[in-house]
């Protein structure tokens, strides 16, 4: 309606027909929202058979503002200040038009202190992973357009690079971090790939169709994080008085569940599928964290925080 208004506006004499190419839907839809414009907006709006479309009777000096609350106009802020983990991304700039546009149409007076707003609340994250913001928007595009890509790639840990033929299924989010999702025709299974160790992406001509069974959320319904494994590990961690409240404060997992101990203490007990990130979550813990079960966690923490100690006395 807001594109039907600035036709009018410039005097073009714009009729459903025209509108409607113009805006790709139905010349009946336009029927409907120039409907509205008229009987439920209140404006001066009026077919001119001479000029076969529509003009303003009277002058109209802006469309009508949108009725919007305290709360959903606050809302609004704290969702332009979240935007910041997709800042130089090629989500930026179509998120930040979307929400301008919204701004552009509330009321010029609002009771609202905005300054203690932009004073009060703020997103930050611990740690803002480096991006190519080409190779990144050519991953973005060729996963929405479901384009088959050769991606040059490094593993962790691996000087080699390697070329990977990968059908693009999604591209997430998880924890402040970027993944891509994607089928590896070498491999023969689903893959999870970091957007940083993407050398380079070359687009082979040809595209896919993304399994219907496919979910991310199933597929990382046991995980820890972001990997996936096929075990079937049920985690017991105890946690001392110190550090308890930490863990009571979050859910840390849709399999979890919380039991006091004496003393303070708080056990958490999951069901994972890999033990490759928790891990690494239990030695961030330090001594405030036991691990009761399973057995091979229990080594693998113990084997790590030695290696930790003996590398320490060496210096």
């Amino acid at each position: 309606m807001l594109r039907i208004h600035q036709a009018i506006q410039a005097g073009k004499f714009p009729n459903a027909s025209t509108l409607a190419r113009e805006l790709e839907v139905s010349a009946k839809s336009v029927h409907r929202d120039l409907e509205f414009m008229r009987d439920r907006l209140d404006l001066p709006l009026e077919y001119d058979g001479h000029r076969l479309g529509y003009f303003y009777t009277e002058e109209v000096n802006a469309f009508p503002t949108v009725q919007i609350t305290e709360g959903e106009l606050f809302a609004l802020i704290v969702a332009e200040k979240a935007l910041q983990q997709y800042r130089g991304t090629n989500f930026e700039k179509p998120l930040l038009s979307a929400i301008r546009k919204m701004e552009q149409s509330l009321p010029e007076t609002i009771s609202l202190n905005l300054a203690d707003i932009e004073h009060t609340i703020s997103f930050r994250t611990r740690a803002e992973p480096i991006l190519n913001l080409d190779i990144f928007d050519a991953l973005a595009k060729a996963t929405a357009h479901r384009q088959q890509l050769e991606l040059t790639y490094r593993k962790p840990g691996s000087r080699q690079i390697e070329p990977r033929v990968v059908d693009p299924y999604h591209l997430a989010n998880i924890n402040g971090e970027w993944f891509l999702f994607a089928f590896d025709h070498a491999r023969k299974d689903i893959r999870t790939f970091v957007p940083a160790r993407v050398q380079a992406v070359r687009q082979m001509g040809t595209t896919f169709a993304r399994p219907e069974k496919f979910s991310l959320e199933k597929r990382l319904r046991d995980s820890f994080g972001v990997y996936s494994g096929g075990g079937e590990y049920e985690v017991i961690l105890r946690f001392n008085a110190r550090v308890a409240d930490y863990v009571r404060e979050k859910k840390w997992h849709a399999s979890q569940r919380l039991r006091d101990l004496k003393g303070g203490g708080v056990e958490l007990r999951m069901k994972l599928s890999s033990l490759v990130e928790i891990e690494r979550w239990v030695l961030s813990w330090g001594s405030d964290a036991v691990v009761v079960k399973p057995r091979e966690l229990a080594a693998a923490v113990k084997e790590a925080a030695g290696k930790i100690l003996r590398s320490k006395l060496s210096e």
